[in-house]
């Protein structure tokens, strides 16, 4: 028989190829860019994407403090947390969560750990999720290449 043999090529954890990323959140909505961060971190805008393997990319974002919300999210929107104790649910809004130390870090990380799939994979993709409030990073030794997210679907 005479005739092409296609094969899919499955990514597996040695054969993929990992980059670091920068991505500069500077004056963008956190939906949106959390929403190509996490497409970023799983891999999807590879040509060799598998689903059930880690083939993304690790991402730095930073200036993480000059995100925005759109509409009046910034003081209506609301996150809820629990401490585990009878009557013990917590509530707090982007504004107020801003005002804390590492808010923004958990603003960030809440919109993409929603934007991941659910399970040991998830959790080990968020894994590759670097934020920071200031311009500055400490990831130069990995030599990470800045990238335009607007320029990302």
């Amino acid at each position: 028989m005479d005739t092409l043999s296609y094969k899919t090529i499955s990514a597996n954890r040695e054969t993929v190829k990992k980059e670091w990323v920068v991505v500069d959140a500077t004056d963008q909505i956190v939906g949106r860019l959390c929403s190509k961060v996490a497409k970023l971190i799983r891999g999807k805008y590879k040509p060799n994407f598998t689903p059930h393997v880690d083939c993304g990319d690790n991402v730095i974002i930073v200036n993480a403090e000059k995100v925005v919300f759109s509409g009046k999210k910034e003081t209506d929107k609301v996150y809820t947390r629990y401490t585990g104790y009878p009557g013990g649910q917590r509530f707090n809004t982007p504004a107020e969560l801003r005002a804390r130390k590492g808010g923004v870090d958990k603003i960030i990380r809440h919109a993409v750990k929603g934007m991941l799939p659910k399970g040991r994979l998830g959790r080990a993709l968020l894994d590759n999720l670097y934020v920071f409030e200031g311009a500055e990073h400490d990831k130069q030794a990995q030599k990470p290449k800045t990238i335009d997210i607007n320029q990302y679907k």
